[in-house]
């Protein structure tokens, strides 16, 4: 397991970036952590790096938010809603088979769905100083500890 430590928005923005660069489709992102941690400025990175001009703002509403004008579609997804369940009916399969990439939010509320293979960061605050974080990498899979690998270069 691979750890950073950033100090600001954009430190995180730019791993995220870092990140874009690599990711291929059919790539599954997870981030975890508490409210304000980061996952979207995170993932904010990752859009922009693809190539994606909108802004990226938290699907918390939505569920999922796609954006289709970059080198690969991003499937943006917060699964915060579906703590008590009614995931199932999403065809989350579709996204994480499919041309894109996709990064969920909060993905232990949707753990029994998920495919063997994928990325999770974790994402938490250092409670002595507020605007660090420590992303920590947990690749599952060869494809992803290739992809964290490459990121650490």
């Amino acid at each position: 397991m691979e750890s950073i430590t950033v100090t600001s928005p954009e430190a995180t923005m730019a791993i995220g970036a870092k990140l874009g660069q690599l990711v291929q489709p059919g790539d599954l992102i997870l981030l975890d952590g508490d409210l304000g941690a980061g996952k979207t400025t995170f993932t904010k990175g990752l859009a922009k790096s693809l190539g994606i001009p909108n802004n990226v703002k938290s699907p918390t509403f939505t569920l999922i938010r796609e954006y289709h004008q970059g080198r690969l579609p991003l499937y943006h997804m917060d699964v915060y809603r579906l703590e008590d369940g009614g995931a199932e009916d999403l065809g989350l399969d579709e996204y994480f088979d499919g041309d894109g990439v996709s990064v969920v939010e909060w993905s232990q509320f949707i753990a029994d769905l998920l495919p063997a293979t994928y990325l999770r960061i974790a994402i938490s605050r250092d409670t002595d100083a507020d605007d660090q974080r420590v992303m920590t990498f947990k690749p599952i899979g060869e494809h992803y500890q290739r992809l964290v690998d490459q990121l650490k270069e």
